[in-house]
C-alpha cells in the first residue's frame, strides 16, 4: 500500500511542479492538470463484476492538452491491492455553446484474488484481466446549470471472463447548485441498459456531491438499484460515500462529477 501510495503522490506532486514552473518565457506543456484523491467504505462500480465490496482508495488524473487529454483512473483496496486501472484517451469532438460530444479509449486491467492450492498449501493469488474500451459521450446544455446526455462504452475483455460488455446510460445533471452562499451541489440522476455477455440488465442510479466553495474536500453519495437484471452480483440495491480531496489545478475552478 505504501508504495502505491508513494508513486501515485510523487506523480502528482512532480506534474503539479512542472504545471507551476511555467512562465511566459517556459510555456506550460499541458493546458491543464487535475487530480482527485477519493476514499470510500464501498468500493462499487455500475458494472457488477467489476465491484470490489470493500473499502477503497481512487485516484483519478487529467493531463490535458487542447482538446486531447489523458486520464489514469486508478483504484486500489486499503491493503493495498489493485482493483481496476483505466488509462483513457480522451478527445473532445465537438465542443458548441450547448452541444458537445466527447469520445474515448482505453486499455484496462481488472484484478481479483483467488484461491490456488500449491503444494499442499492453500495460497491466495492476485490475477489480472485485461480489457479494452471506447466511449461516445454526446451532451446537451439546457440551462448554464441542466443539461441532459447519453453515455455509451463498449468493453471487450482479452482474457478468461467476460468477453464482451455494452453499456449504455441515460442520464440528467444538475451541476453547480448553490445551496446556500458557500455550499454547492451536483445531481446526476441516470438510467442504463448493460449487457455482458448474453446476459442483460437494466438499472437506475444516481450521484449526488456537495462541495465547500474553495474547499478541496467535498462529498459525494452514489447508489444503485436494479430493475431487472440477469448479471450476478444482482444485488437489488448497493450505496457508497466517497471522501474526495481536489488537488490544486493549473486550469479553471474544480468541476464536481460523478464517476461511472
Amino acid at each position: 500500500m505504501n508504495k502505491v501510495v508513494t508513486l501515485v503522490v510523487s506523480l502528482l506532486l512532480t506534474t503539479m511542479y512542472a504545471q507551476e514552473s511555467g512562465s511566459e518565457n517556459h510555456p506550460k506543456f499541458l493546458d491543464d492538470f487535475r487530480a482527485t484523491a477519493s476514499i470510500t467504505h464501498n468500493g462499487v462500480s455500475l458494472v457488477p463484476s467489476f465491484s470490489l465490496g470493500d473499502p477503497a482508495l481512487l485516484f483519478d488524473l487529467k493531463f490535458t492538452k487542447g482538446k486531447l487529454s489523458f486520464e489514469p483512473d486508478m483504484r486500489f483496496s486499503l491493503e493495498g491491492k489493485p482493483w481496476t486501472m483505466l488509462f483513457w484517451l480522451r478527445y473532445k469532438a465537438i465542443e458548441k455553446e450547448k452541444f458537445s460530444l466527447r469520445v474515448g479509449a482505453h486499455p484496462g486491467l481488472n484484478f481479483r484474488t483467488v484461491n490456488v492450492i500449491r503444494n499442499g498449501q492453500n495460497e491466495e493469488l492476485l490475477e489480472s484481466r485485461r480489457y479494452i474500451g471506447a466511449e461516445v459521450v454526446p451532451n446537451y446544455k439546457i440551462t448554464e446549470r441542466f443539461s441532459v446526455g447519453i453515455y455509451y462504452l463498449y468493453g471487450r475483455g482479452l482474457d478468461e471472463g467476460v468477453k464482451e460488455t455494452n453499456f449504455l446510460v441515460a442520464n440528467a445533471s444538475f451541476t453547480q447548485i448553490p445551496l446556500s452562499k458557500t455550499v454547492l451541489m451536483n445531481f446526476t440522476p441516470q438510467v442504463y441498459y448493460l449487457t455482458s455477455d448474453k446476459l442483460t440488465g437494466y438499472y437506475t442510479s444516481a450521484f449526488l456531491t456537495l462541495a465547500k466553495r474553495n474547499c478541496p474536500f467535498s462529498l459525494t453519495g452514489v447508489v444503485n438499484k436494479g430493475i431487472s437484471t440477469q448479471i450476478l452480483p444482482d444485488d437489488d440495491f448497493t450505496w457508497s460515500v466517497l471522501l474526495n480531496y481536489s488537488f490544486p489545478s493549473s486550469g479553471k475552478a474544480r468541476n464536481l462529477k460523478g464517476k461511472i
